[in-house]
């Protein structure tokens, strides 16, 4: 009977020295609101095996403001402190915590902690320092109101550029040397259609006239668009914007646009070759025309 009770007191006494023991602790029940409190968790015979718990900074429920979260763990020893304040007034419990020892599963006791509102309606507050004034120098200035100043001065410089633009930019736009421009790459895309070439005589008159109708309506500022082919000479001649040499073309290649159209006539590659020429040379000079006919106004 001696025997097995020895056997027994020396068997529980190795079981308490090789298992795991899991300690925790909360430094104050009750705090103010804001005050720091601390809990300690603290594992004991761990013999090589890893702990496993939340991450720093989530243990604890949401309602504790977390200030500093650390652990210290080596071969035997785990050690975890937390230190923690409360903002709300109330009683808030620290669940039981679980901690993974290898493969069991300890839980910490639940704690209750308290915080109180210690200030009172009466209390004074008063200022650790009092105030005093301090000079603000230029570069002071610079640096509280720098970038109020880049942005009024970046919104300035947009309303700059867009009065210029709406100012300047659409003249440019439809100033007689844009209006020459265009109307030259649009004769040199009608060429590079190879209508001459191929004899296509319908074809490139069609768009030959089109384009120099749209050309004399917006440079010279006359009917070419609407107006039938003789009307359109007739105006012209008794207009005087359009200098005798172009006045020529227009009357040439436009009577034989209207012969090619309804079939009288078959004009040969040289032929339309020299219209294409004559039309190229008509814009070019167009501007000379504006020159001469805004010197005659101001006469």
């Amino acid at each position: 009977m001696i025997k097995k009770t020895i056997f027994f007191f020396i068997f529980f006494i190795g079981i308490c020295t090789f298992s795991q023991t899991l300690l925790s602790r909360v430094e104050k029940n009750t705090v103010a609101l804001g005050e720091p409190n601390v809990m300690q968790i603290k594992i004991n015979n761990l013999l090589g095996k890893p702990v496993i718990s939340a991450p720093k900074n989530k243990l604890l429920p949401f309602h504790f403001e977390i200030i500093k979260d650390s652990i210290f763990n080596k071969q035997d020893t785990y050690e975890r402190t937390i230190e923690f304040a409360i903002f709300q007034e109330g009683k808030f419990t620290i669940p039981a915590l679980e901690f993974k020892i290898g493969n069991t599963i300890q839980k910490t006791i639940p704690y209750e902690v308290e915080a109180v509102n210690t200030a009172k309606k009466e209390d004074k507050i008063n200022d650790i320092m009092s105030n005093k004034e301090v000079t603000l120098g230029l570069r002071d200035y610079w640096q509280l109101y720098k970038w109020w100043l880049l942005i009024g001065i970046a919104v300035l410089g947009i309303i700059f550029l867009i009065f210029v633009f709406l100012r300047y930019g659409r003249k440019i736009k439809n100033s007689p040397q844009s209006k020459t421009n265009h109307a030259v790459k649009s004769l040199q895309l009608l060429k590079n259609k190879k209508y001459i070439e191929s004899g296509n005589h319908r074809a490139f008159y069609v768009e030959l006239i089109e384009i120099m109708r749209n050309f004399l309506s917006q440079q010279y500022r006359i009917p070419a668009d609407v107006l039938l082919t003789d009307d359109l000479i007739a105006y012209i001649k008794q207009n005087h914007s359009v200098s005798q040499q172009n006045e020529a073309i227009v009357e040439d290649v436009f009577l034989r646009g209207d012969l090619v159209k309804f079939a009288k006539i078959f004009p040969s590659k040289e032929m339309m070759e020299n219209d294409w020429t004559s039309c190229i040379n008509l814009v070019k000079d167009s501007i000379k025309d504006i020159e001469f006919e805004n010197l005659r106004k101001d006469v």
